[in-house]
């Protein structure tokens, strides 16, 4: 395809930062009308490579074009000014201003320095409509809205200000099943308007849904694609990784044994409300749920970290509640959903990160040999096949699916028996999620229990022996994955069980 068809087209983009080579000799090419998926794991150059699309990043060599002219930004406004926007997970809009006062955010219809609000309000209402938002007021304050349709808010900004291309970085991570559906479903308008999308995500139901082909990004180089209504998700791992990836979710032979955790009736601040279960040994249990139904209270409030009005604890012999460091003391582990502010030191090396819960085992009275850590933590970093330039590294620096990597070794390390995930796949690659699911199925298999909770069903569906759904702050009973669809357990999200 020329230059000239194309609506944008990369050639032979490379881009080193010091030693590390992100991009060498990249091509990629999207047209108008057209949803092009840009797939590949964490730190495989996705990212450095929109970086240099967008003008947020210059690259060393390569050319690009754009409607069939040579194009260089040399900075994100230039980029957008030129027609092209990058749509990042973290939102960018004005909480406190209205949904219209966002969308024009810098070009305010004016006379004599005073803005025209009439003018404002029906440019972007009409914008709204445009795109399937005809519900939505664009009086409405942004900080009103939930994050999926803050979502559509910022694409929609991207078109009001006249932009052709559009890059959505993982734009569903962080939805609800609804919320994926309406962006999913303004995508496929904007493509029917003829804009051209390259689309990010590590949801590969999601890509073949969603896209006409996909481009596979692998240490920095493109190692194929094609059009994704003929590949199958295994073809698209196999390239992402170089090799066939047997079983997406594994599951070996689970025997379930003594009830490790009981809980009754247990109560927070505000949620969960009075929730019932039992944990096994040898199980996985999964909690469903829409975002905001207490998932995460629940596992909170469980830890330690969040405060119980009532309901009784049992871990073993222990019972009642108790701090975070009695809880790991008592053998359980939890990995937080928020792993950048709450489950890792970002400023710290991998090596005390991975080592802080045991620093005793590293020196006598107090002291810390560092050969002894380095020697530690290089062993994990090998078995979890961490990415990272050594143990020294700030673990900040290292992509999103290698910092879950070292969440995960810090608690198999400390041989817990009951462990806590929060959406311990959330925003990290396929292939590193397969990895994660591996090592889930041998803890259980090894006599663990396992409570995870995850906003993806056919995960849950895939790696847990019973779900149970939580709505509203309250749990429902727990349902052998056998017995259970993912429809049953969506339509008991949304509380029409009850």
């Amino acid at each position: 395809m020329s230059a000239v068809l194309s609506r944008l087209r990369m050639e032979g983009i490379c881009k080193s930062f010091g030693a590390t080579q992100a991009l060498r000799g990249v091509d990629l090419e999207v047209s108008d009308g057209e949803v092009l998926a840009l797939v590949g794991e964490n730190g495989a150059g996705k990212t450095t490579l929109m970086k240099v699309l967008s003008g947020a990043v210059q690259p060393d060599a390569g050319r690009m074009w754009l409607a069939g002219r040579e194009y260089g930004p040399r900075g994100p406004r230039e980029a957008r000014t030129l027609g092209v926007a990058m749509i990042y997970q973290d939102l960018s809009l004005v909480p406190d201003l209205s949904v219209a006062e966002n969308l024009l955010l810098g070009m305010e219809p004016t006379r004599w320095g005073f803005i025209r609000w009439q003018e404002m309000w029906g440019k972007s209402q009409q914008a709204l409509d445009r795109l399937g938002l005809a519900g939505l007021s664009s009086k409405t304050r942004v900080d009103e809205l939930p994050l999926g349709i803050q979502q559509l808010v910022e694409v929609a900004r991207a078109i009001v200000v006249g932009c052709r291309v559009l890059v959505l970085d993982e734009p569903t991570s962080r939805l609800s099943s609804e919320e994926t559906r309406r962006l999913l479903a303004m995508v496929r308008a904007l493509k029917g308007l003829g804009h051209a999308i390259i689309y990010i995500s590590h949801f590969l139901e999601e890509v073949q849904d969603i896209a006409d082909r996909y481009t596979v990004l692998r240490d920095g180089v493109s190692v194929g694609g094609g059009p994704t209504d003929t590949a199958s998700t295994g073809e698209i791992i196999a390239r992402m990784v170089g090799r066939e990836v047997a079983d997406i979710y594994p599951c070996s032979r689970r025997q379930r044994g003594e009830a490790l955790l009981e809980i009754q009736g247990l109560t927070g601040v505000t949620k969960p409300e009075s929730v019932s279960m039992i944990l096994h040994r040898g199980e996985i249990l999964g909690l469903a749920g829409l975002v905001g139904s207490g998932r995460t209270e629940f596992l909170r409030a469980l830890f330690g970290l969040d405060p119980i009005r009532a309901g009784h604890i049992r871990l073993g012999a222990y019972v009642g509640p108790a701090s975070p460091a009695q809880r790991w003391a008592q053998g359980v582990g939890m990995v937080s959903e928020d792993r950048q502010n709450e489950g890792l030191a970002l400023s710290l090396s991998v090596a005390d990160n991975l080592t802080l819960p045991w620093l005793r085992e590293l020196g006598p009275a107090g002291l810390l040999f560092p050969a002894r850590q380095a020697a530690l933590s290089a062993d994990w970093i090998q078995r979890f096949q961490i990415r990272c330039r050594g143990p020294q590294q700030p673990v900040g620096e290292l992509s999103g699916g290698n910092q879950q990597k070292v969440a995960i070794a810090r608690l198999l390390h400390s041989d817990m028996d009951v462990l806590l995930l929060d959406e311990p796949t959330r925003g990290i690659d396929v292939v590193s999620k397969v990895e994660i699911y591996r090592w889930m199925d041998e803890m259980a298999a090894r006599g663990k229990g396992i409570l995870m909770v995850s906003s993806y069903v056919p995960e849950l569906l895939g790696m847990c022996d019973r779900v149970a759904v939580m709505c509203r702050g309250k749990l429902g009973p727990a349902h052998a994955v056998q017995e259970v669809s993912e429809h049953q357990v969506l339509t008991e999200a949304v509380g029409a069980w009850r």
